[in-house]
């Protein structure tokens, strides 16, 4: 998401051979990151660093912030103009997932699912799939493409999912499960907070302190949040590990996850979170992480009180 704005193409390609030593394969990336500059960074480096066919591309359309503000559009021909675009900037004749970005009341679903099928007939996709969904939507969205034969049926969801952002589990995962679909984890280390910078203050180099992505981290800069945060460090300490390796490890390995996707801005970020690779938490410290990042649950979640 920071590539081609706050990450240079330098960083970016230090980034992206960590990655590969490290075995890593799923890279994503949006039309909207950094205005397309994202896109652009990538494609080149996928010239240089790693085979095109070693990894797996996968981008997202339907948002733009051309404009400065955030603009969705997820009708077919904004859809696929992106596409197209996206395609052109990353330098490849096809993408392996393309999905769309967001939810929007303002186009009818069976129009933006229609844009996924020609993208899928065309060869300009291998695979399709949706993004920040909720629950009933991506049933509908699963149900729409398996309802007739020949249209592109959806491979997965990307949604935020970790300790201080677990809303996914009231409906979206128990549905992804049972349609299906594979579940792509955005920003395990709550935007940024779990890695614990902000426990004393905003650093000056952070996300949280800079004009574009401010609000994003504020979100998550709450009381319960630092509850949540200082369970992590606690974890931390006892294992001999760091913030960061707790948190992506929980969401990694959390029931129904396919893959945790991280947002580094530096490879020294990524290399911090691929040190926790081997990670594995103990049964009674994810216990403990559960019960203090819990959301609230009531009907109809809890049948208990029918």
């Amino acid at each position: 998401m920071t590539w081609g704005r706050d990450t240079d193409e330098h960083e970016a390609r230090d980034e992206l051979e960590a990655f590969g030593e490290a075995g890593g394969t799923l890279v994503d990336t949006a039309a909207s990151y950094a205005n397309g500059h994202s896109e652009r960074v990538l494609g080149k480096l996928l010239r240089t660093v790693m085979r095109r066919s070693e990894v797996v591309v996968a981008t997202k359309a339907g948002v733009s912030r051309a404009s400065g503000e955030r603009v969705v559009d997820v009708s077919r021909k904004a859809l696929l103009d992106q596409l197209d675009e996206s395609l052109d900037r990353l330098d490849t004749d096809y993408v392996d997932l393309w999905q769309v970005h967001s939810w929007s009341d303002d186009v009818p679903v069976e129009e933006t699912l229609s844009a996924l099928d020609y993208a899928v007939a065309t060869g300009r996709a291998r695979y399709v799939g949706i993004s920040n969904y909720g629950g009933w939507q991506t049933g509908f969205a699963v149900a729409h493409q398996v309802g007739i034969p020949g249209r592109a049926p959806l491979a997965s969801t990307q949604v935020e999912y970790s300790l201080v952002q677990r809303g996914i589990e009231r409906e979206v995962l128990p549905a992804a499960h049972a349609l299906g679909l594979g579940v792509l984890a955005w920003s395990p280390l709550g935007r940024g907070v779990l890695t614990g910078k902000y426990r004393s203050g905003t650093p000056a180099d952070s996300r949280a302190a800079s004009p574009h992505f401010s609000r994003f981290v504020d979100v998550h800069l709450d009381p319960r949040s630092r509850r949540v945060v200082e369970a992590v460090c606690t974890a931390a300490d006892g294992l001999g590990a760091q913030p960061v390796e707790v948190a992506v490890a929980w969401v990694r390995d959390a029931a129904g996850v396919t893959a945790a996707i991280v947002g580094a801005r530096t490879a020294a970020q990524l290399r911090g979170v691929l040190a926790g690779e081997e990670l594995s938490l103990p049964a009674e410290i994810r216990a403990a992480l559960d019960e203090v990042s819990a959301p609230p649950a009531s009907y109809p979640e809890r049948p208990e009180l029918v």
